[in-house]
C-alpha cells in the first residue's frame, strides 16, 4: 500500500485560511495548533510555520496584547490585500511595457546601422531579459483576475452578496470587541487602537 502523500506548503496556507475565513474568530498560536490537525489535516509541528508565512505576506494580522498573541484574518482584508498586490503588479507591467518599447526602439535604429557592435548585442539581450519578465509577470496578473475591475464589473449581482458579507464581518468585529472587553477589560477605544479598527466602523447600507 502506497504511503499517503503530504500536503504542499500552498496547500496548507489554503487551508488555514479556510480556518480563519469560517470561524470569523481571533486565535491564538495554541488554538490554531489544535485546530488545524485536526479539521484541515496540518501537522502540528508545521502550524507555527505555516501562519507566520501568511503574517509575512500580510495575509493574517497579527498583534500583541500583554504577553500573548493574537490572530486574525477577516474575508474583507484578504480582498483587499489582493486589490492592492494587483494594483502594484498593473505598475510594473506597464513600467516594463513603456522599457519595452524603448528598448525596442533603440534596437531598430541599431538594425538599420547592421553593424554588430558590442552595444547592439548588449541591447538585444537586455530586451530579451525585459521581455521574460514581463511574460512573468503578466502570468502572475492572470492569478490576480478575480480582482480585476473588468471582472468585478460582470459580477454585479454579488453585491448584494457582498454586502451582506460585509456586515457579517463587521457583526464579527464588534463580537471580537465585545469578546476583549469582558475578557480582558480593555475598553472600545483601546481595543480599535492596537486592532487598528476605525472608531467609526459601522454597517454597509
Amino acid at each position: 500500500m502506497s504511503k499517503k502523500k503530504g500536503l504542499s506548503v500552498e496547500e496548507k496556507r489554503k487551508r488555514m485560511m479556510e480556518v480563519f475565513y469560517e470561524k470569523k474568530d481571533v486565535f491564538q498560536l495554541k488554538e490554531l495548533e489544535k485546530i488545524c490537525p485536526k479539521e484541515k489535516g496540518i501537522t502540528p509541528m508545521s502550524v507555527k510555520e505555516i501562519l507566520q508565512s501568511l503574517v509575512d505576506d500580510n495575509m493574517v494580522c497579527a498583534e500583541k496584547i500583554g504577553t500573548s498573541n493574537y490572530f486574525w484574518c477577516f474575508p474583507s482584508q484578504a480582498v483587499l490585500s489582493r486589490k492592492r498586490r494587483l494594483q502594484e503588479i498593473d505598475k510594473e507591467v506597464e513600467s516594463l511595457k513603456k522599457r519595452k518599447a524603448n528598448n525596442g526602439a533603440a534596437v531598430e535604429e541599431a538594425k538599420k546601422c547592421r553593424v554588430d557592435d558590442p552595444e547592439r548585442k548588449e541591447l538585444l539581450e537586455d530586451l530579451d531579459v525585459k521581455e521574460k519578465i514581463l511574460s512573468g509577470i503578466s502570468k502572475e496578473v492572470l492569478k490576480y483576475k478575480e480582482c480585476d475591475p473588468e471582472v468585478l464589473e460582470q459580477k454585479k449581482k454579488e453585491i448584494a452578496t457582498c454586502k451582506e458579507a460585509i456586515n457579517r464581518w463587521t457583526d464579527n468585529i464588534f463580537s471580537v470587541q465585545s469578546w476583549c472587553k469582558n475578557k480582558f477589560g480593555i475598553d472600545n477605544k483601546t481595543i480599535c487602537q492596537n486592532f487598528g479598527i476605525p472608531e467609526e466602523l459601522d454597517y454597509v447600507d
